[in-house]
């Protein structure tokens, strides 16, 4: 198979460029998402070793619940400032349901670390809710943020 002149070629200097134009937004989104990743963890250790010790699942839940808001107000301040919705009670429910699925990702490892596999352990508990489970939620939430929570009309019709 031959390329045509006019056939479609993505070069080399173009991913370059559109992974420049990204770096300032994914260096927001690392910064927020490392501030609530601190309040998330922090505070899933904090409940799990004084009043939650016995409920793990509803300590992590608590902690992203408040690590949420604290995400919602940078990425909507910072992050994606350009691009936020005048609507903000639409913003924030599209941003919450957003958050629900990198939790369901989060708590779902917990949960079958915990309570299939059996890994009871706080370390155990950790790696499956504050490793695996940030990872898929991580890039989860970022792509849902970006395609669909931090649009901005003009962005949505084609």
């Amino acid at each position: 198979m031959t390329l045509s002149p006019s056939a479609p070629f993505i070069s080399l200097s173009r991913i370059a460029r559109a992974v420049r134009s990204a770096a300032p937004q994914l260096a927001s989104f690392g910064g927020v998402g490392l501030l609530a990743f601190i309040v998330d963890v922090g505070g899933y250790n904090l409940l799990r070793a004084t009043i939650m010790p016995d409920q793990v699942i509803w300590a992590k839940v608590l902690s992203v619940a408040i690590a949420t808001g604290v995400a919602w107000l940078g990425h909507r301040y910072l992050t994606f400032r350009t691009t936020r919705r005048p609507a903000v009670a639409k913003e924030l429910l599209l941003f919450l349901l957003a958050n629900g699925g990198g939790l369901l990702l989060a708590a779902g490892s917990l949960f079958v670390s915990h309570y299939v596999l059996g890994f009871t352990s706080a370390l155990a508990d950790n790696i499956a809710g504050n490793v695996i489970g940030l990872i898929l939620g991580t890039l989860f939430r970022y792509f849902a943020y970006r395609f669909l929570v931090f649009r901005t009309p003009q962005e949505a019709t084609p």
